[in-house]
């Protein structure tokens, strides 16, 4: 057993009819676990802040020094859902926080959120509010009425992973 960098490397050796053959595989020790662990923290609190912004997994990646596909595994590990999946959801979040207010129209609230496509907008927050954001602004004008915002939050907080009971189980 070597160890090079963070990274312990392992030689491997299995007899087969061909001779014996060697391969060198690695696991990451712990310290390289925790670096991954905060690049990841800061990416999810870039996502937190930013996510008005177009952000991409690729740039993402970039700044925390990671390819793409090394971050989008990673981070669904550590958080159970891919970094587009985390963004859309603090999207939502957002975006029914102004629908709540119901001074902007469902177009303008799609656009302030950061997305650029109102279909891809309305497909998302259907999947996890478990309406459409113009029945969910017509609804939640009457049922906030009187309700501190931090409260309204907390109460209508969108349910992640796609599990939003549809509207006809409710």
């Amino acid at each position: 057993m070597a160890e090079y960098g963070r990274t312990t490397f392992k030689l491997c050796s299995a007899p087969s009819r061909y001779g014996t053959i060697t391969r060198v595989t690695s696991s990451p020790t712990a310290a390289q676990r925790l670096d991954d662990l905060a690049r990841l923290r800061r990416v999810r609190d870039r996502i937190d802040r930013e996510y008005a912004q177009p952000l991409d997994v690729e740039a993402l990646a970039r700044g925390v020094h990671m390819s793409a596909g090394h971050l989008s595994r990673q981070f669904r590990l550590a958080y159970g859902e891919s970094p587009y999946s985390y963004l859309m959801t603090r999207r939502i979040e957002r975006a029914m926080a102004l629908l709540r207010r119901g001074d902007l129209s469902v177009t303008e609230v799609c656009f302030e959120v950061g997305c650029s496509s109102l279909g891809t907008f309305s497909t998302r927050f259907t999947e996890l509010v478990g309406v459409p954001p113009s029945v969910y602004r017509r609804q939640s004008v009457r049922a906030a009425a009187g309700m501190p915002p931090c409260v309204s939050k907390q109460v209508t907080r969108p349910i992640r992973n796609r599990e939003a009971e549809s509207p006809s189980h409710a």
